[in-house]
Protein backbone atom coordinates (compact mmCIF):
# COMPACT_ATOMS: atom_id res chain seq x y z
CA UNK A 1 0.00 0.00 0.00
CA UNK A 2 1.05 3.20 -0.92
CA UNK A 3 0.57 6.10 1.50
CA UNK A 4 0.34 9.61 0.36
CA UNK A 5 2.09 13.05 2.01
CA UNK A 6 -0.91 13.48 4.30
CA UNK A 7 -0.93 10.13 5.48
CA UNK A 8 2.83 10.23 6.45
CA UNK A 9 2.10 13.65 7.52
CA UNK A 10 0.02 12.02 9.62
CA UNK A 11 2.45 9.41 11.03
CA UNK A 12 5.36 11.89 11.40
CA UNK A 13 3.39 14.11 13.32
CA UNK A 14 1.66 11.44 15.92
CA UNK A 15 5.85 10.62 16.94
CA UNK A 16 6.89 14.14 17.12
CA UNK A 17 3.65 14.16 20.14
CA UNK A 18 4.86 11.30 21.71
CA UNK A 19 8.13 12.64 22.00
CA UNK A 20 7.77 15.66 22.80
CA UNK A 21 5.39 14.51 26.10
CA UNK A 22 8.14 12.83 27.08
CA UNK A 23 10.60 15.42 26.34
CA UNK A 24 8.48 17.35 28.77
CA UNK A 25 8.09 15.03 32.03
CA UNK A 26 11.88 14.28 32.00
CA UNK A 27 12.96 16.45 34.78
CA UNK A 28 9.84 15.04 36.79
CA UNK A 29 10.76 11.63 35.93
CA UNK A 30 14.29 11.34 37.46
CA UNK A 31 13.52 12.42 40.49
CA UNK A 32 13.50 9.31 42.40
CA UNK A 33 12.13 5.53 41.23
CA UNK A 34 8.44 6.72 43.24
CA UNK A 35 8.22 9.44 40.08
CA UNK A 36 9.67 6.92 37.77
CA UNK A 37 7.54 4.11 37.97
CA UNK A 38 4.38 5.45 40.15
CA UNK A 39 4.54 9.37 38.83
CA UNK A 40 4.93 9.98 42.28
CA UNK A 41 1.22 8.19 43.18
CA UNK A 42 -0.20 11.30 41.99
CA UNK A 43 -2.68 9.76 39.16
CA UNK A 44 -6.46 10.37 38.97
CA UNK A 45 -8.56 7.37 38.36
CA UNK A 46 -9.30 8.57 34.42
CA UNK A 47 -5.98 8.73 33.74
CA UNK A 48 -5.06 5.67 35.32
CA UNK A 49 -7.75 3.49 34.10
CA UNK A 50 -6.98 4.75 30.71
CA UNK A 51 -3.57 3.91 30.73
CA UNK A 52 -5.06 -0.05 31.70
CA UNK A 53 -7.11 0.18 29.04
CA UNK A 54 -4.34 1.37 26.48
CA UNK A 55 -1.73 -0.89 27.42
CA UNK A 56 -4.14 -4.26 26.85
CA UNK A 57 -5.21 -2.95 23.68
CA UNK A 58 -2.28 -3.81 21.71
CA UNK A 59 -1.51 -4.12 17.73
CA UNK A 60 -2.67 -8.18 17.57
CA UNK A 61 -5.71 -7.25 19.35
CA UNK A 62 -8.09 -6.25 16.53
CA UNK A 63 -6.34 -9.27 14.87
CA UNK A 64 -6.71 -11.81 17.08
CA UNK A 65 -10.81 -10.95 17.59
CA UNK A 66 -10.86 -11.14 14.04
CA UNK A 67 -9.61 -14.70 14.14
CA UNK A 68 -11.92 -15.16 17.02
CA UNK A 69 -15.27 -13.96 15.32
CA UNK A 70 -14.05 -15.53 11.95
CA UNK A 71 -13.32 -19.32 13.41
CA UNK A 72 -16.19 -18.97 16.37
CA UNK A 73 -18.72 -16.36 15.55
CA UNK A 74 -19.43 -13.51 18.14
CA UNK A 75 -19.34 -16.52 20.52
CA UNK A 76 -15.27 -17.04 20.39
CA UNK A 77 -15.03 -13.90 22.07
CA UNK A 78 -15.91 -16.16 25.54
CA UNK A 79 -12.39 -16.98 25.37
CA UNK A 80 -11.28 -13.80 26.88
CA UNK A 81 -14.65 -12.41 27.99
CA UNK A 82 -14.63 -14.76 31.13
CA UNK A 83 -12.07 -12.86 32.46
CA UNK A 84 -13.99 -10.14 33.48
CA UNK A 85 -15.98 -11.39 36.72
CA UNK A 86 -11.97 -11.87 38.21
CA UNK A 87 -11.33 -8.31 36.77
CA UNK A 88 -14.54 -7.17 38.81
CA UNK A 89 -13.40 -9.07 41.78
CA UNK A 90 -9.81 -7.07 41.90
CA UNK A 91 -11.72 -4.26 41.42
CA UNK A 92 -13.75 -4.43 44.66
CA UNK A 93 -11.91 -7.15 46.73
CA UNK A 94 -7.92 -5.40 46.15
CA UNK A 95 -7.85 -2.63 44.85
CA UNK A 96 -8.01 -0.49 48.28
CA UNK A 97 -6.11 -3.36 49.21
CA UNK A 98 -2.74 -2.52 46.63
CA UNK A 99 -2.96 1.12 47.06
CA UNK A 100 -2.61 0.95 51.07
CA UNK A 101 -0.10 -1.37 50.83
CA UNK A 102 2.71 1.53 49.35
CA UNK A 103 4.74 -1.28 47.93
CA UNK A 104 6.33 0.34 44.39
CA UNK A 105 5.87 -3.30 42.58
CA UNK A 106 3.72 -5.98 43.38
CA UNK A 107 6.89 -8.17 43.27
CA UNK A 108 7.37 -6.33 46.59
CA UNK A 109 4.76 -7.19 48.11
CA UNK A 110 6.16 -10.63 48.80
CA UNK A 111 8.78 -9.34 51.38
CA UNK A 112 6.06 -7.03 52.86
CA UNK A 113 4.14 -10.27 52.92
CA UNK A 114 6.21 -12.85 53.92
CA UNK A 115 9.47 -13.15 55.89
CA UNK A 116 12.41 -15.36 55.61
CA UNK A 117 14.65 -16.34 53.16
CA UNK A 118 12.02 -18.19 51.13
CA UNK A 119 10.68 -14.62 50.81
CA UNK A 120 13.83 -12.95 49.53
CA UNK A 121 14.17 -15.70 47.13
CA UNK A 122 10.58 -15.81 46.11
CA UNK A 123 10.70 -11.83 45.25
CA UNK A 124 13.93 -12.13 43.52
CA UNK A 125 13.13 -14.99 41.38
CA UNK A 126 9.53 -13.30 40.31
CA UNK A 127 11.80 -10.20 39.29
CA UNK A 128 13.78 -12.16 36.83
CA UNK A 129 10.97 -14.54 35.81
CA UNK A 130 8.08 -11.84 35.27
CA UNK A 131 10.77 -8.67 34.41
CA UNK A 132 12.38 -10.56 31.53
CA UNK A 133 11.46 -14.05 30.35
CA UNK A 134 7.61 -13.47 30.47
CA UNK A 135 7.93 -9.09 29.61
CA UNK A 136 9.92 -10.31 26.76
CA UNK A 137 7.46 -13.24 25.48
CA UNK A 138 4.74 -10.67 25.82
CA UNK A 139 6.27 -7.64 24.08
CA UNK A 140 7.41 -10.20 21.23
CA UNK A 141 4.17 -11.65 20.60
CA UNK A 142 2.88 -8.12 19.99
CA UNK A 143 6.13 -7.37 17.78
CA UNK A 144 4.59 -10.52 15.34
CA UNK A 145 1.61 -8.98 15.53
CA UNK A 146 3.04 -5.60 14.29
CA UNK A 147 4.80 -7.50 11.68
CA UNK A 148 1.57 -8.95 10.53
CA UNK A 149 0.34 -5.57 10.14
CA UNK A 150 3.03 -4.38 8.29
CA UNK A 151 3.56 -6.78 5.84
CA UNK A 152 -0.07 -6.66 4.78
CA UNK A 153 -0.03 -3.07 4.66
CA UNK A 154 3.38 -2.97 2.32
CA UNK A 155 4.19 -5.87 0.90
CA UNK A 156 7.42 -5.70 2.62
CA UNK A 157 9.22 -9.27 3.50
CA UNK A 158 9.56 -10.57 7.18
CA UNK A 159 13.07 -9.12 7.76
CA UNK A 160 12.60 -5.87 6.59
CA UNK A 161 9.82 -5.31 8.61
CA UNK A 162 11.75 -6.91 11.70
CA UNK A 163 13.76 -3.83 11.01
CA UNK A 164 11.13 -1.55 11.33
CA UNK A 165 10.05 -2.94 14.41
CA UNK A 166 13.13 -2.55 15.83
CA UNK A 167 13.23 1.14 15.01
CA UNK A 168 9.98 1.49 16.67
CA UNK A 169 11.03 -0.48 19.59
CA UNK A 170 13.70 2.07 20.05
CA UNK A 171 11.33 5.51 19.49
CA UNK A 172 9.41 3.41 22.55
CA UNK A 173 12.49 3.16 24.63
CA UNK A 174 13.17 6.63 24.11
CA UNK A 175 10.44 8.19 25.31
CA UNK A 176 9.34 5.69 27.78
CA UNK A 177 13.04 5.82 29.22
CA UNK A 178 12.84 10.10 29.41
CA UNK A 179 9.76 10.12 30.99
CA UNK A 180 9.01 7.50 33.30
CA UNK A 181 5.30 6.31 33.82
CA UNK A 182 4.21 10.04 33.66
CA UNK A 183 4.65 10.38 30.36
CA UNK A 184 3.67 6.43 29.46
CA UNK A 185 0.50 7.24 31.07
CA UNK A 186 -0.20 10.62 28.97
CA UNK A 187 0.77 8.98 25.89
CA UNK A 188 -1.38 5.80 26.43
CA UNK A 189 -4.33 8.14 26.69
CA UNK A 190 -3.38 10.11 23.24
CA UNK A 191 -2.85 7.01 22.08
CA UNK A 192 -6.00 4.88 23.28
CA UNK A 193 -8.24 8.17 21.65
CA UNK A 194 -6.57 7.62 18.38
CA UNK A 195 -6.13 4.10 18.37
CA UNK A 196 -10.27 3.75 19.10
CA UNK A 197 -11.27 6.53 16.69
CA UNK A 198 -9.55 4.77 13.91
CA UNK A 199 -10.99 1.45 14.48
CA UNK A 200 -14.13 3.18 14.40
CA UNK A 201 -13.58 4.92 11.27
CA UNK A 202 -12.55 1.61 9.80
CA UNK A 203 -15.52 -0.33 10.46
CA UNK A 204 -18.19 2.27 9.25
CA UNK A 205 -16.38 2.55 6.60
CA UNK A 206 -16.61 -1.25 5.80
CA UNK A 207 -19.75 -2.17 7.35
CA UNK A 208 -21.34 0.68 4.82
CA UNK A 209 -18.91 -0.70 1.66
CA UNK A 210 -20.97 -1.31 -1.75
CA UNK A 211 -19.58 -4.51 -0.81
CA UNK A 212 -21.06 -5.10 2.50
CA UNK A 213 -24.48 -2.58 1.94
CA UNK A 214 -25.23 -2.02 6.36
CA UNK A 215 -25.56 -3.89 9.01
CA UNK A 216 -28.74 -5.22 8.06
CA UNK A 217 -27.38 -6.51 4.45
CA UNK A 218 -24.29 -7.87 6.66
CA UNK A 219 -26.24 -10.21 9.18
CA UNK A 220 -28.12 -11.51 5.91
CA UNK A 221 -25.19 -12.83 4.25
CA UNK A 222 -23.49 -14.50 7.51
CA UNK A 223 -23.38 -17.93 7.88
CA UNK A 224 -26.29 -18.69 10.32
CA UNK A 225 -25.03 -18.96 13.68
CA UNK A 226 -22.32 -15.96 13.27
CA UNK A 227 -24.26 -13.33 15.65
CA UNK A 228 -25.16 -15.99 18.73
CA UNK A 229 -23.56 -14.03 21.51
CA UNK A 230 -23.50 -17.40 23.71
CA UNK A 231 -21.99 -20.70 22.90
CA UNK A 232 -24.26 -23.99 22.73
CA UNK A 233 -23.61 -26.56 25.46
CA UNK A 234 -22.97 -30.08 23.89
CA UNK A 235 -21.27 -33.08 23.99
CA UNK A 236 -18.03 -32.07 21.90
CA UNK A 237 -16.47 -28.87 20.82
CA UNK A 238 -17.54 -28.49 17.35
CA UNK A 239 -19.73 -26.56 15.24
CA UNK A 240 -22.58 -27.22 13.22
CA UNK A 241 -22.76 -28.11 9.44
CA UNK A 242 -21.93 -24.90 7.18
CA UNK A 243 -22.85 -22.92 10.59
CA UNK A 244 -20.17 -20.74 13.14
CA UNK A 245 -22.44 -21.64 15.97
CA UNK A 246 -19.84 -22.31 18.33
CA UNK A 247 -20.61 -25.47 20.53
CA UNK A 248 -18.72 -26.37 23.60
CA UNK A 249 -17.81 -29.35 25.24
CA UNK A 250 -19.51 -28.73 29.06
CA UNK A 251 -15.87 -29.69 30.22
CA UNK A 252 -14.07 -26.32 28.31
CA UNK A 253 -17.00 -23.96 28.94
CA UNK A 254 -16.30 -24.45 32.64
CA UNK A 255 -13.14 -23.97 32.66
CA UNK A 256 -13.54 -20.72 30.52
CA UNK A 257 -16.45 -19.48 32.44
CA UNK A 258 -16.11 -21.39 35.86
CA UNK A 259 -12.50 -21.70 36.32
CA UNK A 260 -10.03 -19.50 34.24
CA UNK A 261 -10.54 -16.32 35.89
CA UNK A 262 -10.07 -17.30 39.26
CA UNK A 263 -7.28 -19.99 38.30
CA UNK A 264 -5.25 -18.70 35.78
CA UNK A 265 -2.49 -15.95 36.42
CA UNK A 266 -2.15 -13.90 33.21
CA UNK A 267 -0.50 -10.50 32.19
CA UNK A 268 -3.21 -8.13 32.81
CA UNK A 269 -5.77 -10.53 34.40
CA UNK A 270 -3.80 -11.28 37.29
CA UNK A 271 -6.53 -13.02 40.24
CA UNK A 272 -5.99 -10.21 42.92
CA UNK A 273 -4.31 -7.48 40.84
CA UNK A 274 -0.56 -7.25 39.64
CA UNK A 275 1.87 -6.55 37.06
CA UNK A 276 0.94 -2.99 35.53
CA UNK A 277 -2.52 -3.54 36.72
CA UNK A 278 -0.98 -3.44 40.56
CA UNK A 279 1.46 -0.55 38.84
CA UNK A 280 -2.01 1.63 38.26
CA UNK A 281 -3.33 1.26 41.68
CA UNK A 282 -0.31 1.95 42.66
CA UNK A 283 0.21 4.86 41.35
CA UNK A 284 -3.27 6.91 41.64
CA UNK A 285 -3.60 9.61 44.37
CA UNK A 286 -5.80 7.38 46.97
CA UNK A 287 -7.81 3.84 47.45
CA UNK A 288 -10.98 5.67 45.93
CA UNK A 289 -9.15 6.63 42.71
CA UNK A 290 -7.65 3.13 42.67
CA UNK A 291 -10.83 1.45 42.77
CA UNK A 292 -12.78 3.77 40.57
CA UNK A 293 -9.75 3.58 37.92
CA UNK A 294 -9.73 -0.40 38.01
CA UNK A 295 -14.02 0.14 37.71
CA UNK A 296 -13.54 1.67 34.69
CA UNK A 297 -10.29 -0.18 32.85
CA UNK A 298 -13.03 -3.63 33.32
CA UNK A 299 -15.75 -1.67 31.44
CA UNK A 300 -13.86 0.45 28.95
CA UNK A 301 -11.57 -3.23 28.42
CA UNK A 302 -14.95 -5.49 27.94
CA UNK A 303 -18.09 -3.42 27.00
CA UNK A 304 -16.21 -0.04 24.98
CA UNK A 305 -13.11 -1.47 23.15
CA UNK A 306 -14.38 -4.63 21.41
CA UNK A 307 -17.22 -3.74 19.03
CA UNK A 308 -15.57 -1.99 16.67
CA UNK A 309 -13.05 -4.92 15.91
CA UNK A 310 -16.27 -7.48 15.93
CA UNK A 311 -17.72 -5.42 13.54
CA UNK A 312 -14.99 -5.61 11.07
CA UNK A 313 -14.31 -9.00 11.85
CA UNK A 314 -17.93 -10.17 10.61
CA UNK A 315 -17.06 -7.98 7.34
CA UNK A 316 -13.94 -9.84 6.71
CA UNK A 317 -16.11 -13.52 7.46
CA UNK A 318 -18.33 -12.08 4.14
CA UNK A 319 -15.32 -10.23 2.44
CA UNK A 320 -12.57 -13.02 2.56
CA UNK A 321 -14.10 -16.18 3.25
CA UNK A 322 -10.92 -17.68 1.48
CA UNK A 323 -7.57 -16.77 3.59
CA UNK A 324 -6.06 -19.46 5.54
CA UNK A 325 -4.49 -16.90 8.00
CA UNK A 326 -8.29 -15.43 9.41
CA UNK A 327 -6.16 -13.02 11.47
CA UNK A 328 -5.59 -10.79 8.38
CA UNK A 329 -8.64 -9.80 8.04
CA UNK A 330 -8.60 -6.85 9.75
CA UNK A 331 -5.21 -5.24 7.76
CA UNK A 332 -6.65 -6.64 4.18
CA UNK A 333 -9.99 -4.66 5.15
CA UNK A 334 -7.55 -1.80 5.93
CA UNK A 335 -5.89 -1.61 2.67
CA UNK A 336 -8.91 -2.08 0.71
CA UNK A 337 -11.41 0.44 2.34
CA UNK A 338 -8.97 3.21 3.42
CA UNK A 339 -9.37 6.10 1.37
CA UNK A 340 -6.32 8.71 1.49
CA UNK A 341 -5.06 10.58 4.63
CA UNK A 342 -7.24 7.72 6.75
CA UNK A 343 -4.69 5.36 5.82
CA UNK A 344 -2.42 7.32 7.61
CA UNK A 345 -4.83 7.59 10.74
CA UNK A 346 -5.24 3.61 10.67
CA UNK A 347 -1.86 3.11 10.56
CA UNK A 348 -0.84 5.42 13.44
CA UNK A 349 -3.96 3.77 15.26
CA UNK A 350 -1.90 0.54 14.91
CA UNK A 351 1.26 2.16 16.36
CA UNK A 352 -0.70 3.58 19.44
CA UNK A 353 -1.82 -0.18 20.25
CA UNK A 354 1.60 -1.26 19.79
CA UNK A 355 3.73 1.32 21.37
CA UNK A 356 0.93 1.74 24.46
CA UNK A 357 1.24 -1.58 25.19
CA UNK A 358 4.90 -2.24 24.90
CA UNK A 359 5.81 0.75 27.05
CA UNK A 360 4.18 0.30 29.89
CA UNK A 361 5.72 -3.40 29.49
CA UNK A 362 9.17 -1.88 29.31
CA UNK A 363 8.58 0.20 32.17
CA UNK A 364 6.75 -2.45 34.13
CA UNK A 365 9.76 -5.05 33.29
CA UNK A 366 11.81 -2.26 34.69
CA UNK A 367 10.55 -1.92 37.77
CA UNK A 368 10.78 -5.44 39.05
CA UNK A 369 14.58 -5.38 37.61
CA UNK A 370 15.50 -2.20 39.43
CA UNK A 371 13.51 -2.26 42.54
CA UNK A 372 13.06 -5.89 43.16
CA UNK A 373 16.45 -7.06 41.76
CA UNK A 374 19.32 -4.97 41.71
CA UNK A 375 18.06 -2.81 44.46
CA UNK A 376 16.76 -5.28 46.92
CA UNK A 377 20.24 -7.38 46.36
CA UNK A 378 23.07 -5.57 45.09
CA UNK A 379 22.89 -1.60 45.58
CA UNK A 380 20.65 -1.10 48.33
CA UNK A 381 22.22 2.15 49.28
CA UNK A 382 22.31 3.21 45.45
CA UNK A 383 21.19 7.12 44.92
CA UNK A 384 18.01 7.82 43.30
CA UNK A 385 20.17 9.42 40.66
CA UNK A 386 21.95 6.30 40.25
CA UNK A 387 18.43 4.05 40.37
CA UNK A 388 16.86 6.19 37.78
CA UNK A 389 19.92 6.02 35.10
CA UNK A 390 19.94 1.99 36.06
CA UNK A 391 16.10 1.89 35.31
CA UNK A 392 16.67 3.55 32.02
CA UNK A 393 19.35 1.35 30.99
CA UNK A 394 17.17 -1.48 32.03
CA UNK A 395 14.93 -0.51 29.55
CA UNK A 396 16.72 -0.69 26.57
CA UNK A 397 18.38 -4.18 27.68
CA UNK A 398 14.43 -5.35 27.80
CA UNK A 399 13.74 -4.22 24.58
CA UNK A 400 17.06 -5.69 22.61
CA UNK A 401 15.92 -9.22 24.44
CA UNK A 402 12.37 -8.73 23.37
CA UNK A 403 13.57 -8.09 19.33
CA UNK A 404 15.76 -11.34 19.64
CA UNK A 405 12.78 -13.44 21.68
CA UNK A 406 10.38 -11.92 18.11
CA UNK A 407 12.58 -13.91 16.23
CA UNK A 408 11.84 -17.16 18.14
CA UNK A 409 7.91 -16.55 18.48
CA UNK A 410 6.05 -18.76 15.65
CA UNK A 411 2.98 -18.59 16.91
CA UNK A 412 1.25 -15.98 19.13
CA UNK A 413 -1.26 -18.50 20.49
CA UNK A 414 0.85 -21.14 21.51
CA UNK A 415 2.60 -18.10 23.14
CA UNK A 416 -0.68 -17.51 24.76
CA UNK A 417 -1.78 -21.14 25.46
CA UNK A 418 1.47 -21.55 27.33
CA UNK A 419 1.41 -18.72 29.66
CA UNK A 420 -2.08 -19.44 30.76
CA UNK A 421 -1.81 -23.16 31.63
CA UNK A 422 1.90 -22.45 33.03
CA UNK A 423 0.04 -20.29 35.40
CA UNK A 424 -3.41 -22.25 36.43
CA UNK A 425 -3.58 -22.86 39.93
CA UNK A 426 -1.38 -19.71 41.20
CA UNK A 427 -4.23 -17.29 40.47
CA UNK A 428 -6.13 -19.09 44.16
CA UNK A 429 -2.91 -18.39 46.27
CA UNK A 430 -2.15 -14.91 45.07
CA UNK A 431 -5.96 -14.21 46.25
CA UNK A 432 -6.08 -15.77 49.50
CA UNK A 433 -2.63 -14.36 50.76
CA UNK A 434 -4.55 -10.98 51.25
CA UNK A 435 -7.41 -12.67 53.29
CA UNK A 436 -5.52 -15.81 55.27
CA UNK A 437 -2.59 -15.49 57.50
CA UNK A 438 -1.30 -18.85 57.29
CA UNK A 439 -0.67 -18.77 53.63
CA UNK A 440 3.46 -18.35 53.46
CA UNK A 441 6.11 -17.53 51.18
CA UNK A 442 6.65 -21.48 50.43
CA UNK A 443 2.96 -21.77 49.41
CA UNK A 444 3.80 -19.13 46.52
CA UNK A 445 6.96 -20.73 45.54
CA UNK A 446 5.02 -24.26 45.10
CA UNK A 447 2.12 -22.51 43.54
CA UNK A 448 4.80 -20.85 41.05
CA UNK A 449 6.38 -24.25 40.23
CA UNK A 450 4.22 -26.35 40.37
CA UNK A 451 2.49 -25.59 37.28
CA UNK A 452 5.46 -26.31 34.71
CA UNK A 453 5.34 -29.41 36.49
CA UNK A 454 1.73 -30.44 36.00
CA UNK A 455 1.21 -28.97 32.70
CA UNK A 456 5.17 -31.34 31.64
CA UNK A 457 3.20 -34.30 33.19
CA UNK A 458 -0.30 -33.31 31.14
CA UNK A 459 0.92 -32.63 27.94
CA UNK A 460 3.77 -35.44 27.90
CA UNK A 461 3.36 -38.15 29.95
CA UNK A 462 -0.85 -38.40 29.99
CA UNK A 463 -1.06 -36.90 26.36
CA UNK A 464 -4.03 -34.47 27.84
CA UNK A 465 -5.21 -31.30 25.86
CA UNK A 466 -6.88 -28.29 27.24
CA UNK A 467 -9.69 -28.50 29.03
CA UNK A 468 -8.08 -31.82 30.67
CA UNK A 469 -4.59 -30.39 30.62
CA UNK A 470 -5.84 -27.33 32.61
CA UNK A 471 -7.80 -29.11 35.13
CA UNK A 472 -4.81 -31.32 36.25
CA UNK A 473 -2.66 -28.78 36.68
CA UNK A 474 -5.04 -26.32 38.63
CA UNK A 475 -5.74 -29.02 41.01
CA UNK A 476 -2.39 -30.94 41.31
CA UNK A 477 -1.00 -26.79 42.05
CA UNK A 478 -3.78 -26.87 44.40
CA UNK A 479 -3.36 -29.67 46.56
CA UNK A 480 0.96 -28.57 46.29
CA UNK A 481 0.38 -25.35 47.61
CA UNK A 482 -1.67 -26.56 50.73
CA UNK A 483 0.42 -29.24 51.19
CA UNK A 484 3.32 -27.10 51.38
CA UNK A 485 1.60 -24.75 53.41
CA UNK A 486 1.09 -27.07 56.24
CA UNK A 487 4.33 -28.61 55.86
CA UNK A 488 6.02 -25.32 56.53
CA UNK A 489 6.18 -22.95 59.57
CA UNK A 490 3.76 -19.68 58.88
CA UNK A 491 5.29 -16.21 58.47
CA UNK A 492 7.17 -14.35 61.57
CA UNK A 493 3.81 -12.81 63.58
CA UNK A 494 5.46 -9.33 64.15
CA UNK A 495 5.80 -9.28 60.74
CA UNK A 496 2.33 -10.63 60.22
CA UNK A 497 1.82 -8.30 62.53
CA UNK A 498 3.17 -5.50 60.55
CA UNK A 499 1.52 -6.21 57.53
CA UNK A 500 -1.99 -6.36 58.74
CA UNK A 501 -1.90 -3.22 60.27
CA UNK A 502 -0.96 -1.36 56.91
CA UNK A 503 -2.86 -3.52 55.00
CA UNK A 504 -6.05 -4.16 57.22
CA UNK A 505 -7.30 -7.00 55.07
CA UNK A 506 -10.62 -8.10 56.29
CA UNK A 507 -10.61 -12.36 56.21
CA UNK A 508 -9.18 -14.81 58.47
CA UNK A 509 -6.54 -12.18 60.44
CA UNK A 510 -8.20 -12.97 63.77
CA UNK A 511 -4.69 -13.52 65.80
CA UNK A 512 -3.63 -10.39 64.33
CA UNK A 513 -6.89 -8.34 65.10
CA UNK A 514 -5.53 -5.52 68.08
CA UNK A 515 -9.84 -4.86 68.49
CA UNK A 516 -12.94 -6.48 67.56
CA UNK A 517 -14.08 -5.11 63.74
CA UNK A 518 -16.49 -2.11 64.38
CA UNK A 519 -17.88 -3.09 60.83
CA UNK A 520 -18.54 -5.82 58.35
CA UNK A 521 -18.25 -4.57 54.51
CA UNK A 522 -17.92 -8.22 53.02
CA UNK A 523 -21.84 -8.55 52.05
CA UNK A 524 -21.64 -5.02 50.23
CA UNK A 525 -18.58 -6.30 48.66
CA UNK A 526 -19.92 -9.20 47.52
CA UNK A 527 -23.17 -7.67 46.17
CA UNK A 528 -20.75 -4.64 44.38
CA UNK A 529 -18.59 -7.41 42.77
CA UNK A 530 -21.89 -9.16 41.43
CA UNK A 531 -23.88 -6.32 40.11
CA UNK A 532 -20.67 -4.84 38.14
CA UNK A 533 -20.29 -7.96 36.98
CA UNK A 534 -24.09 -8.34 35.26
CA UNK A 535 -23.81 -4.39 34.76
CA UNK A 536 -20.94 -5.41 32.57
CA UNK A 537 -21.78 -7.76 30.52
CA UNK A 538 -25.32 -6.23 30.46
CA UNK A 539 -23.62 -2.88 28.53
CA UNK A 540 -21.05 -5.70 26.56
CA UNK A 541 -24.36 -7.60 24.98
CA UNK A 542 -26.67 -4.04 24.68
CA UNK A 543 -23.92 -2.31 22.79
CA UNK A 544 -24.07 -5.70 20.32
CA UNK A 545 -27.83 -5.79 20.02
CA UNK A 546 -27.73 -1.94 19.57
CA UNK A 547 -25.50 -2.24 16.42
CA UNK A 548 -27.19 -5.23 15.27
CA UNK A 549 -30.17 -3.43 15.53
CA UNK A 550 -31.65 -5.82 18.04
CA UNK A 551 -34.04 -3.62 19.78
CA UNK A 552 -35.71 -5.96 21.74
CA UNK A 553 -32.94 -7.93 23.75
CA UNK A 554 -31.12 -4.24 23.65
CA UNK A 555 -34.16 -2.86 25.63
CA UNK A 556 -33.77 -5.61 28.42
CA UNK A 557 -30.39 -5.29 28.37
CA UNK A 558 -30.85 -1.30 29.41
CA UNK A 559 -33.45 -2.54 32.08
CA UNK A 560 -31.03 -5.10 33.90
CA UNK A 561 -28.32 -2.20 33.66
CA UNK A 562 -30.54 0.39 35.18
CA UNK A 563 -31.85 -2.51 38.29
CA UNK A 564 -27.98 -3.91 39.01
CA UNK A 565 -26.68 -0.23 38.49
CA UNK A 566 -28.67 0.85 41.17
CA UNK A 567 -27.72 -2.13 43.32
CA UNK A 568 -23.83 -1.27 42.54
CA UNK A 569 -24.27 2.01 43.51
CA UNK A 570 -25.97 1.50 46.69
CA UNK A 571 -23.53 -1.68 47.54
CA UNK A 572 -19.95 1.06 46.67
CA UNK A 573 -21.53 3.61 49.05
CA UNK A 574 -20.85 1.12 51.79
CA UNK A 575 -17.43 -0.12 50.83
Amino acid sequence: MDLSPIDWLIIIAYLLISLAISLLYTTKASKNLGTFFLGNRSLPWWLAGTSMVATTFAADTPLAVTELVAQNGIAGNWLWWNALAGGMFTTFFFAKLWRRSGVLTDVELIELRYSGKEAAFLRGFRAIYLGIFMNTIIIAWVNVAMVSILQVFFDIPTSQTLFWIAILLLIVVLYTSLSGLLGVVLTDAVQFVLAMLGCIVLAFLVVNSEKIGGIVALKAKLPEGTLSFLPTISSSNSFKNNTLQLSLHFSTFLAYVGMQWWASWYPGAEPGGGGYVAQRMLSTKDEKNALYATLFFQIAHYCIRPWAWIVVGLCAVVLYPEITDKKLGFALAMKEFLPEGLRGLLLVAFLSAYMSTVSTQLNWGASYLVNDFYKRFFQPQATDKQLVSIARVTTLLIACIAIYVTTLIESIAQAWQFIMECGAGLGLVLMIRWYWWRINAWSEITATIAPFVAFALSKFVFKWDFPYSFFFTIIFTTIASIIATFLTKPTEQAHLQKFYDLVQPKGFWKPFEKQPLLSNNAPFLWLAWISATIVAYSFLFGIGYLILQEWTPCLWAIITIIIFGYLLHKAMLKI
